[in-house]
């Protein structure tokens, strides 16, 4: 029976233009080559460029610190102060960063008195000429602005460094800061023989009508400072700080994701200990994370080969593998939710997710109530591929594809549709 096609359902709300996803041109030569870590068993795009590129162009991947699209900041609220827009915090949460500054530093080993220290001179209002001396120290003034904009990217560490205490700790202070004390992700300084994108380029999801709101892909890098807002004073007196901790915003890709750009577009290298992959040690190092990678990829592969765009991680909640997009998130509500399987040529074999009757029937209803239809993709095997084929992605050409649309049988509609007729 031929499955009937549904029409995606449109977002009601579209913020962004679409742009042509991955890579832009056919010339290996013209494409830009962008750069992704393997770090604790995921794959992390750290130069705030290419997360932008990867992520606008074919929606690769999620913010490790937002829900989708990787733009978060310190704070959503920025304010021009005498001449420079800066993210805005409360009293209150200012002393919540203090204290998870606090924690961070006693975690790693540092003595009482460097602790107490480093809180109280990130307490003090930092004065406005010094401040401008400080981020624009070091920097040939191309151009005259009559705004600038001061980053929060900075951190607890980089701020460490520069204390000039004369304690005994302070050497050790310097080898066990990190930039990010929240994270174990080291901050990787991007790697300048890969092709730079312009910094002009600003995200397409941001609105760039607010002149309140600047956008903090365009931070001054340095150390970070903040706008604390008083809450117990009236009118809310305004102190610029430095901003306690460094929370930065990374690209995490998907095993199947990070393959596809790698072997697929050809537009990613993926590092391991600052030394890139080859394609063959990538798919073993995959193959080695997760035992059943190559019915995932072969999945990943075949749908985003149709110009669907496959997204795990919204699948979990609907109890599915993949969600199928047409275009992307931001314009069309997913239209399938996949469900992964391996089987032999005769359909036979060990199933990746056994079903009883009652959990397929409540994984259709689930999805029906969504509105979406639930899809079965086999990944088919022949019989004599062997394990030595397996330890190679040319293995993929082998691998065949069946996909079964699964619908719930309604009998009252069924009998109204008869009726009709």
């Amino acid at each position: 029976m031929q499955a009937d096609f549904r029409a995606p359902r449109r977002r009601t709300r579209v913020h962004e233009d679409f742009e042509a996803p991955l890579p832009v041109s056919r010339i290996p030569e013209e494409r830009t080559h962008y750069r992704a870590e393997l770090i604790n068993q995921h794959v992390l795009v750290c130069h705030p460029d290419h997360i932008q590129k990867i992520h606008n162009q074919g929606y690769f991947g999620k913010g490790v610190l937002s829900r989708a699209r990787p733009e978060h900041s310190i704070s959503d609220q920025w304010e021009q102060h005498q001449g420079l827009f800066l993210p805005v915090i409360s009293q209150s949460r200012y002393k919540e960063l203090l204290k998870w500054a606090e924690s961070a530093l006693s975690a790693q080993g540092l003595d009482e008195e460097v602790v107490n220290q480093t809180l109280i001179k990130l307490m003090n209002p930092v004065e406005m000429e010094d401040l401008r001396r400080e981020v624009g120290g070091g920097k040939e003034e191309e151009k005259k602005t009559d705004v600038e904009v001061v980053g929060s990217d900075g951190g607890l560490c980089n701020y460490v460094n520069r204390l000039g205490t004369e304690s005994e700790a302070e050497p050790e202070a310097k080898r066990s800061c990190r930039s990010d004390p929240l994270d174990l992700i080291p901050h990787h300084d991007p790697d300048p023989s890969l092709d730079q994108v312009s910094d002009s380029s600003s995200d397409p999801g941001s609105d760039s009508s607010s002149d309140s709101e600047p956008d903090p892909g365009l931070s001054v890098p340095g150390p970070g400072f903040v706008l604390v807002v008083s809450e117990s004073e009236t009118g809310g007196a305004r102190e610029v700080r430095r901003s306690p901790l460094s929370l930065s915003e990374y690209l995490q890709l998907s095993l199947e994701e990070a393959f596809f750009l790698v072997y697929s577009l050809g537009c990613l290298s993926v590092y391991l200990h600052q030394e890139p992959l080859s394609i063959i040690q990538l798919w073993r190092k995959f193959r080695s994370l997760h035992p059943d990678f190559i019915s995932s990829y072969a999945a990943y592969h075949h749908f985003r080969s149709k110009g669907w765009v496959p997204k795990g991680g919204g699948g979990a909640k609907y109890g599915v593998d993949l969600m199928l997009y047409r275009k992307g998130p931001p314009f069309y509500h997913a239209s399938y939710s996949v469900v992964v399987e391996q089987a032999d040529e005769a359909f036979r074999g060990s199933t990746l997710r056994p079903f009883s009757w009652r959990s397929l029937a409540a994984l259709s209803r689930i999805t029906a109530n969504v509105s979406k239809e639930l899809m079965l993709c086999y990944i088919i095997r022949p019989a004599d591929l062997s394990e030595a084929e397996l330890d190679s992605p040319v293995c993929l050409s082998r691998l065949k594809v069946q996909e079964v649309i699964v619908s719930r049988w309604v009998s009252s509609r069924e009998r109204s549709e008869q009726e009709d007729i």
